[in-house]
């Protein structure tokens, strides 16, 4: 099969290629949730020098400190021709890496590093050591710390005072924005329309990895299927695979969190009532660790008058994919693997439309950027821009907009994202139309409702004019951020 082209992340490829400008060796840390394309940005970036890669082993039973040594030793022969090398220690094969890579331009990855780390409390410390005192002395050298378990790289390395300030480079990736995810969906030649690519992506979100498994010539609903319901299907057993290598032996608390996320946004005393968990820190840590893993977001509310941050807030799974393997793969997982659901009519599952509803939302509030540039909005004079929650009062009733752009003009652009199988009606207009009327708006602010919509709307609904701006998901999709 052909490779497929490197597409978007040229801001990352910037700040990576930035630090060879710099007259001293560098070391950078890289981290995203599994299969976002971090080996691949890093590949792209070092494909014109002397690239080595050291992958630790994946954490399965019976894998020891050892085996990570040794795996890293066959390494080190492979790529320098060394002879065998027979040590039980890191110290001792850091520094055969550091002087074989003692001159010229070098790029060094070190790959799923807490899985290389495995058991072993003074590997961190002995790295450090060795950067200090080896690497450093070659200034045209690169090392890069990358990982899938962000909670782990972020407790031990970003945040961990032996650290501290050796790190000028931090990447977190993110899912690919729309209009790359469309050029990648070109690169394989997909050819279907704007509604095709919504299925796609509500299905797989902006993850290279898993939009590079899509078939040319398969339609979205052969691809789905091919995905998610045949019994071999990546998707049927990616859910296990990455909460054991993000959590671990404690992943049952976290994939209890995003089950009950997956029906909907929820604020932190009510996860704790659903879950019958004390309103204790620890459960606020697990809550953090989803959040720095990219898995769920926390969406905070504000005050329109003053432009701070409020109290409530609310978390939100925001990883397309976890939700659809929740909500339609998990519960028919066993029919699945039996072969029985490959001919499944999944737009008639229960609960599609709602379930697309979020996994819309998701998409749209990933790409606010594009959406501000589609509202000719400057990124400059946004003052908050996020899901807006009012609660019911005695002086206000409750609210809740899908997103809400305040901007320093006292503008409120009131963002109804919405999902539908057919065109919306005038039934969309009363909708929004109540929710402005239930804001609580200081004297002075205008309101601007907007309606993001991917399967078209009624041509009454264009001659009314009461939007500011109807933008279709199509326009998302090749948007440029300005």
């Amino acid at each position: 099969m052909k490779k497929l082209p490197f597409i978007g992340r040229h801001r990352y490829l910037e700040k990576l290629r930035q630090m060879l400008n710099k007259k001293s060796a560098t070391l950078a840390v890289v981290k995203g949730r599994r299969r976002i394309g971090k080996s691949r940005l890093i590949q792209e970036f070092s494909k014109d020098y002397q690239f080595y890669e050291f992958v630790g082993l994946s954490p399965d039973e019976g894998i020891t400190e050892q085996d990570q040594r040794d795996n890293f030793a066959r390494l080190l022969e492979k790529y320098f021709q060394l002879p065998p090398l027979r040590t039980t220690d890191w110290s001792d094969l850091l520094t055969v890496l550091a002087e074989n890579t003692a001159n010229g331009q070098v790029n060094i990855l070190f790959d799923e590093i807490s899985w290389m780390a495995m058991d072993s409390p003074t590997f961190l410390p002995k790295l450090k050591n060795a950067w200090d005192t080896e690497f450093k002395n070659n200034h045209q050298l690169t090392l890069i710390l990358c990982g899938s378990v962000s909670v782990w790289i972020e407790k031990n390395i970003l945040s961990s005072t032996g650290y501290f300030g050796r790190i000028p480079v931090r990447i977190s990736l993110d899912e690919l924005p729309l209009p790359d995810c469309n050029e990648l969906l070109h690169a394989q030649n997909f050819v279907g329309g704007t509604y095709d690519k919504f299925q796609l992506l509500a299905v797989t979100g902006g993850i290279p990895y898993y939009l590079e498994q899509l078939q040319p010539g398969f339609t979205a609903e052969q691809n789905i299927r091919q995905l998610c319901f045949y019994e071999d299907a990546l998707f049927v057993n990616e859910f296990d695979l990455i909460f054991h290598d993000v959590f671990n032996s404690r992943s049952d608390i976290y994939k209890k969190i995003v089950m009950l996320l997956a029906d909907g946004s929820m604020e932190y005393n009510d996860v704790c009532d659903k879950l019958q968990y004390s309103r204790s820190g620890k459960l606020y840590d697990y809550l953090n660790d989803l959040i720095v893993a990219r898995f769920i977001s926390r969406d905070y509310t504000w005050s329109i008058k003053s432009g701070k941050v409020a109290r409530l807030s609310k978390y939100r799974l925001s990883d397309n994919y976890l939700r659809f393997y929740l909500k339609y793969i998990a519960p028919k997982r066993e029919l699945i693997m039996q072969g029985l659901y490959e001919d499944v009519d999944y737009m008639h599952l229960p609960g599609w439309q709602t379930t697309m509803g979020l996994q819309f939302e998701n998409l749209v509030l990933k790409n606010k950027k594009s959406l501000l540039s589609l509202l000719g909005i400057n990124p400059s004079h946004v003052v908050a821009s996020n899901p807006f929650f009012q609660r019911k009062t005695t002086r206000q009733k409750g609210c809740q907009i899908d997103l809400l752009i305040q901007t320093r003009y006292q503008n409120l652009f009131v963002c109804e994202i919405k999902f539908s199988k057919n065109q919306l009606g005038m039934d969309i207009i009363n909708e929004v139309d109540e929710k402005i009327k239930r804001l609580s708006l200081p004297r002075g602010f205008s309101c601007f409702p907007v309606l993001i919509h991917v399967n078209g709307v009624s041509d009454a609904v264009l001659d009314e004019g009461y939007f500011t701006k109807i933008i279709d998901f199509g326009e998302l999709l090749v948007s440029s951020e300005k």
